[in-house]
């Protein structure tokens, strides 16, 4: 069983990765739901999606504690979420800080060290400098695609695999780059020059 969850803010593009991500499990022959909760999603709230593989699947919910993975497409979703990885799992997580309103009002503040706090739950975790390497395509929209190359190498598959999924998922006109963006996410995978 694969329990994989995605976290980000409304716009970022969690609903497309947990698509290429559910299109991969499938063609692994194995049984998928995916599952979609929208916070005010349309005003930058949080949006969550729960991807579940396995022989058989019987809800597509992760309980809390039992995610394998974690892709966080912002920092602040990494902190909120990381609870529901389970002993030892992994957190991908983006650099890129999008400001929620009550950071913007001066109600509280933006937490730091975000990383550091993840870690020290004993999850393994990953820091991609995503927005900046999907910026240096022409188009930070891809930085979910490069965030999902990064996480490819924990989830597995071969490479043909993404390749496919990526195909299936992704309009035409705009897989090209989408592929680009996962390469150097994949890459990024490999070195700590792009951690951190």
């Amino acid at each position: 069983m694969k329990n994989l969850l995605i976290a980000g803010v409304g716009g970022q593009g969690s609903l497309l990765a947990s698509r290429i991500l559910g299109v991969a499990c499938l063609s692994m022959g194995m049984d998928v739901k995916v599952s979609e909760v929208h916070g005010m999603s349309q005003r930058g709230g949080s949006v969550i999606t729960y991807v579940r593989a396995g022989d058989k699947v019987a809800s597509p919910l992760i309980p809390e504690g039992e995610a394998d993975l974690l892709i966080a497409l912002e920092q602040l979703e990494a902190l909120r979420w990381m609870g529901h990885v389970r002993p030892g799992g992994g957190v991908v997580m983006s650099t890129q800080i999008i400001l929620p309103m009550p950071v913007i009002t001066g109600q509280t503040a933006y937490p730091e060290n975000i990383a550091d706090t993840v870690r020290a739950r004993g999850l393994r975790t990953q820091v991609v400098r995503a927005h900046d390497l999907a910026a240096g395509l022409g188009n930070v929209r891809v930085s979910n695609v490069v965030l999902l190359g990064a996480a490819s190498r924990l989830v597995g598959f071969a490479p043909e695999v993404w390749e496919e999924a990526l195909r299936v998922s992704v309009k035409p006109k705009f897989l090209e780059i989408n592929r680009q963006a996962f390469a150097l996410g994949r890459a990024a995978s490999e070195t700590e020059e792009a951690a951190g």
